[in-house]
């Protein structure tokens, strides 16, 4: 009786956006870590994508809001902090959506296999949401939230953000 409650929260948890990244659900954005029956509450383990994210109580909120919307209730709200969010952790589909909002999603922090020490840091290029190339340049550290950088594509010439690797 529990998985299949715990099946419905996740399919719920995956149309809750999130609310710096609409193009996301926080599932996609992989802060949703784990969701746990207890009988008769639900724990919705939640890591947060920094530390001092300001959105952090509303994606609490919304989250508790779409499961007691869908008579998943009551439920509650965990953060666990450790381990700290990476961007590795959005799901592939998260990816998709992003280009396709005109966000570059982030490459791998990790490599296959590997330990994230580098001594000498070389991103790969960063392509453009819009139409592939990879002939672009950074604008500005920072974006429209801090986990962004603009970019402009020198082929096509439009402006996009490229969500950071952390």
């Amino acid at each position: 009786m529990a998985a299949p409650r715990v099946d419905r929260a996740w399919e719920v948890l995956g149309t809750v956006l999130d609310p710096e990244v609409p193009a996301l659900s926080v599932r996609d954005l992989g802060i949703v870590r784990d969701v746990i029956d207890h009988g008769e509450e639900l724990e919705v383990v939640l890591t947060p994508t920094y530390s001092g994210c300001p959105a952090t109580e509303v994606i609490e909120q919304s989250v508790l809001g779409a499961l007691q919307a869908e008579g998943l209730g009551p439920a509650r709200a965990t953060l666990r902090r450790a381990p700290a969010w990476t961007t590795d952790w959005i799901t592939e589909d998260g990816k998709r959506k992003l280009r396709e909002y005109g966000i570059a999603p982030p490459h791998a922090t990790l490599p296959e296999g590997g330990v994230p020490i580098r001594i000498v840091r070389r991103d790969p290029p960063i392509a453009c949401p819009h139409c592939g190339s990879s002939h672009t340049e950074r604008t500005s550290a920072f974006g429209s939230t801090a986990c962004k950088a603009l970019y402009r594509c020198l082929a096509c010439r439009e402006p996009f953000e490229y969500f950071k690797p952390i």
